[in-house]
């Protein structure tokens, strides 16, 4: 049986003729495969893109069972690319990889989705990550990278902005003291023309909830691919379960699997500058994200069906909408 050091001289001699050959974008030295099986036969491990069978090749291109008395081991591997970073630019686009508002930092493209009325493709993910937190416009650049990688309008414009589901922020303090007290001066000077002696305390205003951070955008032209980076296509919708083995693809974090917690739950969320929101109905899991994961798509770990749109977290657990409420307030579907 021949040694590492012997086939590696022939491999050395023969490696530039086998690489000119139709589909061969490797040679190296390795175990034998037979069966599926690793043999202890050490042989010339040729790479192609796809097997082919032999008669459909020209003869100049077939690879001989051995070669100097060597066994040769063809193994089809495909294209060989570099890995590219998520806050790379992508063209196709996929979901899981960088993007957001030309005035924003970055968030996750999660998926691609459909407008019920018109069919047409559509990028979804967060208010915060496409629409600025509400300071946005229709038409509104979307750039890929988003701007804290590097994107910039014109070169790097992917979509514009289609529509958002508004965020409801919490009333400040003084905001409901100013309003409680208007409302409350307005009520006794109407008592006090009709001669009533009662008079109106100030009441607290109760903050509006939300269900949803969630908005999407219209591509330009082909520059998006329909299947999540390093998970693949989504196979429909799911209904959260508690115990749900999920996971998500996303910017900062790639791919993370994790169990669902907690349903229906209220959470109040920070969003900076001293904006905060109340949530209703949210999915809560073990910490599964980071800074820059907003937006990603929540998916069944087994089926890939959509289950949430994760848009916040902590260092212990993050937050999901329901997938439902997202497609029933942006008039959007998977199909």
């Amino acid at each position: 049986m021949p040694t590492i050091q012997q086939t590696l001289a022939v491999k050395q001699k023969v490696q530039r003729e086998l690489m000119k050959k139709n589909h061969v974008i490797g040679v190296g030295i390795g175990y034998k495969t037979a069966n599926h099986r690793i043999t202890n036969e050490i042989g010339l491990i040729i790479f192609v893109t796809t097997k082919v069978p032999a008669a459909q090749l020209a003869s100049i291109d077939v690879i001989p069972k051995s070669i100097h008395g060597i066994v040769t081991d063809v193994r089809e591997v495909g294209r060989i690319v570099i890995h590219k970073l998520r806050t790379d630019r992508w063209r196709p686009a996929p979901p899981g990889v960088s993007i957001g508002h030309e005035y924003i930092t970055a968030g996750t493209f999660g998926a691609v989705v459909r407008d019920s009325g018109t069919g047409k493709r559509l990028i979804l993910s967060n208010n915060h990550v496409l629409a600025n937190s509400n300071d946005a416009q229709k038409k509104d650049a979307i750039v890929q990278p988003g701007p804290i990688d590097g994107g910039r309008t014109p070169q790097d414009l992917i979509a514009q902005l289609e529509r958002f589901v508004p965020i409801i922020f919490k009333k400040s303090e003084k905001d409901v003291c100013s309003i409680a007290n208007l409302v409350a001066n307005i009520a006794n000077s109407i008592a006090a023309k009709f001669g009533s002696k009662s008079r109106l305390a100030p009441f607290r205003i109760e903050d509006e909830v939300n269900e949803v951070d969630a908005a999407v955008a219209t591509p330009w032209g082909d520059s998006i691919s329909d299947e999540i980076l390093n998970l693949g296509k989504v196979n429909g919708v799911a209904e959260p379960e508690l115990g749900m083995v999920v996971k998500k693809s996303g910017r900062t974090t790639g791919v993370t699997e994790g169990t669902i917690t907690s349903l229906n739950t209220m959470v109040e969320v920070e969003y900076g500058n001293g904006k905060t929101a109340i949530f209703e109905n949210q999915i809560i899991t073990n910490n599964m994200s980071a800074p820059g994961d907003s937006g990603s798509l929540l998916v069944t770990a087994e089926a890939n069906k959509a289950v949430g749109l994760l848009f916040a977290g902590s260092n212990e657990v993050t937050v999901y909408n329901p997938i439902q409420c997202v497609m029933e307030l942006l008039q959007i579907n998977f199909e």
